[in-house]
């Protein structure tokens, strides 16, 4: 992953959904401007959901969706609704498209109902315009995939659909502009090969962009970076795994945070995550932790979800715990049988799905973050979280009297 490019956590994500045969498959081709998904007069030809990175301007950068039909049948055919049903928690909006010749169905107005319940932002789109009369529904388009009859209208209304959002910040906008930030990024063997993780890509991308000076340092040159510089860094932001390493080295005057932190406040559930950790003091023998993670890896002997904060969690409570995990596009629906859920930064997923998840955690269980817990467990959280004073004012209590 280039700094130049962006991830797929970063573009909006657009859904088509439909009945079998209403054309999704066409219709995306027609938007791709390529042969994206494959096409047949046979039903329930798209098995699996196919996805496009593209630029949408003026929307920007996005993922375009084919789904499997919704009406799908048999022990297959539900579990295609199955994906298509985690592609609908996914997106960020909705393109419902219908067969122009036979109009909106019982099962097209169930998906538009449950579209408005969630409030997704949603179009409906009637294909085959060229072969059928389309309907009268009100906000709704007619089209053809294969003559390309409004087409480029479909694409100019996708990309204003969403409102024109405030662009959001990582880290720069908690520090004065030309301030020197340590960045600091262990390099050992759960490390990507020749390259740093998304997160401090990010940082990184995001510092320069806000005329500020990025440095990068291991944690074995932390101490040198902290003596070579004539005034003291703004911020120290460190990755998780070593925060007590770090946390010893920089003096309580300079702030101190971590990547992981950093994004569960980008991506939206800070506050949830500072809430939820508090759940670790009281865990108990034979308890089940779900262990969240948005990307797929090869896991490593020191790999930080399944056996660094496993091993530490159990010497934190001193207690028997049971640990589950759970990577990509995944995520259980039923979480009453865990006692916490603990997430990774979700920097692959975008904000929808985070919240998505977060909010299916409410009522079910605590749910927190590696950054956070981490901090926690190395009775560090309050300082992790002191540079957020507004942003986690009604969390004074809970985050400023742990011990």
């Amino acid at each position: 992953m280039s700094l130049n490019e962006t991830p797929s956590g970063e573009r909006i994500h657009i859904g088509f959904f439909g009945k079998r045969n209403a054309g999704k498959s066409s219709l995306v081709n027609a938007i791709c401007g390529q042969a994206l998904s494959i096409v047949s007069p046979t039903m329930g030809t798209t098995t699996d959901p196919v996805r496009k990175a593209m630029e949408l301007l003026p929307l920007g950068p996005v993922v375009i969706i084919d789904t499997p039909g919704f009406d799908d049948t048999g022990d297959l055919g539900a579990q295609r609704v199955d994906k298509a049903e985690h592609i609908f928690k996914e997106c960020d909006i909705a393109v419902l498209v219908a067969d122009a010749t036979q109009g909106l169905q019982e099962e097209d107005q169930a998906f538009l109902s449950r579209a408005k319940d969630r409030g997704l932002p949603t179009l409906t789109v009637f294909n085959k315009s060229d072969i059928g009369p389309g309907s009268s529904v009100e906000n709704a388009l007619a089209v053809s995939a294969k003559t390309g009859e409004n087409i480029e209208r479909l694409k100019h209304i996708l990309a204003s659909m969403l409102p024109d959002r405030t662009e959001k910040k990582l880290v720069s906008d908690l520090i004065p502009k030309e301030s020197v930030c340590i960045l600091v990024c262990p390099i050992d063997s759960a490390a990507p090969k020749g390259r740093l993780i998304l997160p401090q890509q990010q940082t990184i991308r995001d510092l320069i962009d806000s005329d500020n000076i990025p440095l990068v340092v291991k944690e074995t040159e932390l101490p040198h970076a902290l003596h070579a510089l004539k005034a003291p860094p703004a911020l120290v932001i460190t990755d998780s795994q070593v925060f007590k390493v770090v946390n010893e080295i920089v003096p309580s005057t300079i702030p101190l945070t971590s990547f992981s932190i950093l994004m569960a406040r980008y991506k939206g559930f800070l506050h949830s995550a500072v809430q939820g950790v508090l759940a670790c003091d009281h865990l108990r023998d034979g308890d089940r932790i779900l262990m969240a993670e948005g990307c797929t890896h090869h896991r490593q002997c020191g790999d930080i979800g399944t056996v660094k904060i496993p091993k530490w969690l159990r010497s934190y409570t001193g207690k028997d715990l049971i640990f589950e995990t759970c990577s990509g596009r995944e995520f259980p629906e039923d979480l009453k049988r865990y006692a916490l859920v603990v997430h990774c930064g979700g920097c692959m997923l975008t904000e929808t799905v985070v919240r998505e998840r977060m909010h299916q955690a409410e009522g079910q269980v605590p749910f927190t973050n590696y950054g956070i817990l981490i901090a926690r467990m190395n009775g560090i959280l309050e300082r992790s979280l002191s540079i957020f004073p507004d942003l986690l004012q009604k969390d004074t209590e809970a985050a400023t009297c742990i011990p």
